[in-house]
């Protein structure tokens, strides 16, 4: 029957096969076995610790005589020798209610399991991905892997339910008495189920990002699995730390997308007693574009599972690109787009909810304009990086633009789509994607109606200063194309050296020698944060700020064209010299 077992996931998955019978061996399994049972005998003896014994005191939770020594402390609060008497006496063990007991500390140890399978699971997982990849990376089997005729799907299927295995065997052991302990806190099985279903997406998840960041960061050598289960360890152990707070405004902004990657407030929301919140789970006042997903268990589920299962699919379509093909960039531009929309799409529906104020909508966009802003920032400075293409590749279009074998496609539509054109264009529809809600903000908000009258003037300089900070997304996204054409080596880091300098450098040197934004407003429309001069500058600063980085733009974009058109013609003449 074993063999007949083993026959089947062969043929359903050759990698999976070769996963298991490199770990499940009689060693590793007793060992795993073992772990797993000393871990749940731990657990059961320290929660056993808090039995109550023979000096239980009248006054404990589980006593039943606490509320008649209560009565008794207040009448007879002027005998001075009762406090002295009273702390003598304790329960007797016939008036302890052990069904109460029994049934809070099987509650106890039902949640410290559903903690340590969280962390257990995402954080040892993790690193067993990533080490096992960076091992087959460095003994070059990683390679034969990708020669084999198996599809990536199958691949990579093997990889997440085979190199985790040990770990998921561990687990597997401790659920039964997890489920035993659940029922018997009176915790509904539905509930239950929900936890696990919520815990193996998020395993999918994590275990699906952890094979993604080993692929596209080999330069890490054997640092990688420390790096990558270290950072999902403290991200867990922040958002824990959160979630332990009664913080349910924290939901009231565009940073509950990040805290859905987290199944801790998943978690307490089912378990309300996971964190001991006098107020309960703050996961009940939840919104999405002021729809209430928060009012019911189903509609709380269904965003956890929805949100893991669409960014697990993003993510697998990124292995797909990257492990056949190291080479590859992660998405492509078409993707890229996909990805801009959806983000905009969750970034402002969780910006824009209900609060206890009941703040209008563009008031509660303006209390989230940093967070809305920096996020944007940091994702379009990540799609410059990902979707620019080296040197190697803009030489092979150019020099079939040079040929004349893509001419029956427009240059636009190579800019648009295709992966090894420059992506100038493709960062300017991703910019214009971004922009598309802050323009329906600042075209609608009256949050500008108080500036003494001259609102219609302070909203064409917010304008201004959106373009303007287009155009210095453009700027650092054509320098860094710019030296990635370059023929040095290590050119990568030269671009992102080069454009961090661009950004951070201006601002904290006018720190530094005291030009303040408000005072000097002039020189600070160049840089990085216009957005803080915006409202001591006048129209014609702003605008005279916007025509300088558009000629910087346009002269950095002639020297590209050039750079690009010189590298198709040079590689069509080293073609026909080879010939």
């Amino acid at each position: 029957m074993m063999l007949n077992l083993i026959d089947k996931i062969g043929d359903w998955n050759p990698q999976l096969l070769r996963e298991l019978k490199g770990r499940l061996k009689f060693f590793n399994v007793a060992i795993a076995v073992a772990t797993s049972l000393l871990l749940q005998l731990v657990v059961f003896l320290y929660q056993l610790q808090e039995l109550p014994g023979d000096k239980y005191s009248l006054d404990g939770t589980y006593c039943r005589l606490t509320q008649v020594f209560e009565q008794q402390e207040k009448q007879a609060f002027q005998n001075a020798d009762f406090n002295d008497l009273i702390s003598k006496r304790f329960c007797p063990q016939n008036q302890i209610d052990w069904q109460l007991w029994w049934r809070d500390h099987w509650e106890y140890i039902f949640l410290t399991f559903s903690v340590i399978f969280v962390f257990t699971l995402l954080v040892a997982g993790t690193y067993l991905l990533i080490n096992d990849l960076a091992k087959e990376e460095t003994r070059g089997t990683l390679n034969f892997i990708r020669l084999s005729p198996q599809s990536e799907t199958s691949i990579l299927t093997g990889k997440l339910l085979g190199v985790p295995s040990l770990i998921y065997l561990i687990i597997l052991v401790a659920v039964p008495l997890h489920l035993w302990a659940g029922r018997s806190a009176k915790i509904a099985f539905s509930y239950i189920l929900s936890y696990y279903a919520i815990l193996a997406a998020s395993c999918i998840f994590f275990y699906s990002a952890a094979l993604l960041f080993s692929l596209v960061s080999r330069w890490f050598s054997g640092f990688q699995p420390w790096l990558g289960s270290g950072a999902v360890f403290l991200f867990l152990l922040t958002t824990f730390q959160i979630a332990s707070f009664d913080n349910s405004g924290t939901w009231h902004n565009s940073t509950a997308w990040l805290r859905l990657f987290a199944p801790w407030d998943a978690t307490n929301y089912l378990f309300h007693n996971l964190f001991h919140l006098y107020k309960g789970s703050p996961l009940k006042n939840l919104q999405f574009f002021y729809l209430p997903l928060g009012t019911s268990i189903v509609s709380v589920v269904g965003l956890h599972l929805l949100n893991f299962g669409l960014c697990s699919y993003a993510i697998l379509q990124a292995l797909k690109r990257c492990f056949r093909n190291p080479q590859a960039s992660i998405i492509s531009k078409k993707q890229s787009y996909l990805l801009v929309a959806f983000y905009q799409l969750m970034i402002w529906g969780f910006t824009l909810q209900n609060s206890k104020n009941n703040h209008r909508w563009d008031e509660q966009v303006g209390e989230n304009f940093v967070l809305l802003a920096l996020y944007n920032l940091v994702l379009i400075l990540s799609l410059i990086a990902v979707l620019s293409p080296h040197r190697q590749d803009v030489q092979d279009w150019a020099r079939y633009r040079h040929q004349g074998v893509s001419s029956h496609k427009s240059i636009w539509q190579d800019l648009i789509w295709v992966e090894k054109s420059p992506a100038l264009v493709a960062i300017a529809i991703n910019l214009t994607i971004v922009t598309i809600p802050w323009l329906v903000w600042v075209s609608f908000t009256s949050v500008f109606d108080a500036n003494d009258g001259q609102n219609d003037i302070y909203r064409f300089k917010v304008i201004l200063a959106t373009a303007l900070s287009i155009s210095l997304m453009m700027i650092y996204a054509t320098i860094a194309q710019l030296i990635l054409l370059l023929k040095t080596p290590k050119r990568s880091f030269w671009a992102i050296g080069t454009i961090g300098a661009a950004m951070f450098l201006p601002p904290m040197i006018l720190e530094f020698i005291g030009i303040s934004s408000w005072k000097h407003s002039t020189i600070w429309m160049f840089t990085t944060f216009p957005w803080a001069a915006v409202e001591s500058a006048g129209v014609t600063t702003v605008f005279m700020a916007l025509l300088a980085d558009l000629s910087v733009l346009a002269l950095l974009n002639f020297q590209l064209t050039r750079q690009v058109r010189l590298a198709g013609e040079s590689a069509t003449k080293a073609l026909l010299a080879g010939r």
